[in-house]
């Protein structure tokens, strides 16, 4: 199991992962190739994804690719400011703006200059907020609050969204200019439950990390815990999967994390807030959870994984054994086991 474990570490480092975003998933790989791609140019990137997913280090690996990358790196999240503080907290303020303004403050595009912004929750600005942030984007000037003085920035802006912003706009929430300025790469980020493949890479990659931060010796998982992990949809992502994981380190007692050591919840594949309505394990399938019985919640995940290297691979049989490790007669039965010649051509 060690050596197994530690294999598996080595496949993280050389053929997953960039600045610890790892990801083996066919969607991850092209936001890898995206993100090589747009680095050297100034381009206004937009991210869309659910709350955990990982949209801050997209962020900072597009930044530490650029030629930006000795410039400092600034990010906000814009929903985590009210309303009233928020334009002080792009643009700053001047002494005697507003009450409390006692001393001149810069803000985070000027501590940003000849570097990277990174803006999330960008949904929840408001319209206001919205035209002044479009003015900076298309002219590259703002006056800080209090202040008719025009300052200059150079700084390249990354933006992302929890919701998706066509929707807003349809809606008529967010400014279609500003929506139509920003959208210019456009980056979506899968949510874990869709990343079944790399639950185990993340797994390992968050151990790894995190035995070495808490001083701890945990060497890997069991089988059992793994295929826990693998059945639980993660609501809150790449950071819930990370928040298990350290958990499980803190509490666990044995050299591997094994079933006992992760959350209730997440044995049970019913996240906090989910009424129980019966026995049995809740596997998502289709976005939605379904009460069946353990043997078939076990084998669940293990669908899940072929199903994803088959469409990762075009439905190639050869390519998909060698890319899941195992012959391909294997494949072929589990194939036929789990009914997966229905979601598509099998080559």
């Amino acid at each position: 199991l060690v050596a197994t474990n530690g294999h598996l570490r080595r496949q993280l480092d050389h053929r997953y992962g960039m600045d610890n975003i790892v990801g083996a998933d066919a969607r991850m790989r092209r936001i890898f190739d995206v993100i090589e791609a747009v680095a050297p140019a100034r381009t206004t990137v937009l991210m869309c994804g659910e709350s955990g997913t990982g949209k801050s280090m997209i962020a900072r690996a597009i930044h530490r690719r650029s030629p930006r990358a000795d410039a400092p790196f600034v990010e906000l999240a814009c929903g985590s400011i009210p309303e009233t503080l928020l334009e002080s907290e792009l643009f700053g303020h001047v002494k005697g703006a507003f009450t409390g303004a006692h001393v001149d403050k810069p803000g985070r595009f000027l501590a940003a200059d000849r570097g990277t912004l990174f803006l999330d929750e960008i949904n929840s600005a408001s319209p206001g907020m919205q035209l002044k942030l479009l003015r900076v984007l298309q002219e590259r000037v703002f006056e800080p609050v209090g202040s008719n003085r025009t300052v200059e920035v150079d700084v390249r802006v990354i933006l992302a969204t929890n919701q998706p912003l066509e929707d807003l706009v349809a809606r008529g929430e967010f400014r279609p200019d500003l929506y139509y300025r920003i959208n210019v790469v456009n980056i979506e980020l899968p949510p874990l439950r869709d990343r079944v493949m790399d639950v185990p890479l993340l797994a390992e990659h968050t151990l790894a990390r995190c035995t070495k931060e808490l001083g701890r010796v945990v060497t890997g998982f069991t089988p059992e815990a793994m295929r826990a992990l693998q059945a639980y949809s993660f609501p809150g992502n790449v950071r819930e999967l990370e928040n298990i994981i350290e958990r499980a380190i803190v509490l666990t007692r044995a050299t591997v994390i094994d079933v006992a050591d992760l959350p209730p919840h997440v044995v049970t594949n019913r996240p906090p807030g989910r009424a129980s309505t019966g026995a049995g394990a809740w596997p998502l399938v289709d976005g939605e959870y379904h009460p069946m019985p353990l043997r078939q919640a076990l084998e669940e995940p293990e669908k899940r994984i072929i199903l994803a290297a088959l469409e990762a691979n075009d439905w190639n049989r050869q390519k998909t054994a060698e890319a899941l490790q195992v012959n391909r007669t294997t494949l072929y039965k589990k194939i036929k086991h789990f009914g997966l010649e229905e979601y598509g051509r099998v080559g």
